[in-house]
């Protein structure tokens, strides 16, 4: 189970939105691990996330990546977003010959997930799915708003802070991208795409 697989949107807005993550096993092989975490970041960063972050540490948007890069634990679990899929391969097919000891959870569209794994001949050891919201869903907010708050994981993007924001931007006091980069600071965990939230923000806001 991942905190990044209930991300809401259609087809083509999740098409540029992919979390590649790392993460040791607790009673496994965690003890010793933060120096693997290292080289993890070393290869992802060379290829520019939109965003990165350590559960442990924070994120490039409100400790800086610099910060998160000297910080790794034992216990860390750290992501990086990528919004092109040919990237993405690139990515794992580093992480493959780096052979960390360490699990790499990539999150995304799973035919263009598994085209990243078919592109390096790789095959995936597991596959989960989203089902979606059940429930009294007539109860959320409008799609935009649940597609840019399921881009935290942990629900730190609140819905009422993104509905605030897009007032914002239509009275003209901030952009998008600025919004996109201030809601980006609340997803501890890095996992929050700020290039695909400026995209919904633009669409909701027609600005």
């Amino acid at each position: 189970m991942t905190h990044t697989l209930h991300r809401k949107g259609d087809k083509e807005g999740l098409s540029n939105d992919y979390i590649v993550f790392a993460i040791s096993a607790q009673t496994v092989n965690a003890k010793g691990s933060a120096p693997k975490f290292k080289e993890f970041g070393d290869i992802v960063l060379k290829y520019n996330p939109v965003n990165y972050g350590d559960m442990k540490t924070g994120n490039a948007y409100n400790v800086g990546v610099d910060k998160v890069h000297e910080s790794y634990k034992d216990n860390s679990i750290v992501h990086a977003v990528f919004t092109e899929e040919d990237i993405v391969a690139k990515v794992l097919k580093e992480l493959r010959e780096a052979d960390l000891g360490l699990s790499i959870v990539l999150s995304g569209i799973v035919e263009h997930t598994s085209e990243c794994c078919h592109k390096i001949s790789i095959e995936p050891h597991t596959i989960e799915y989203s089902l979606g919201i059940h429930g009294k869903t007539d109860s959320l907010p409008e799609d935009n708003v649940v597609e840019i708050s399921t881009m935290c994981g942990h629900g730190m993007v609140s819905f009422s802070l993104i509905e605030h924001f897009c007032e914002e931007i239509e009275k003209g006091r901030i952009t998008a991208d600025e919004v996109a980069r201030k809601l980006a600071k609340q997803c501890h965990c890095g996992v929050f795409n700020p290039t695909r939230a400026a995209e919904i923000l633009r669409l909701m806001t027609d600005m």
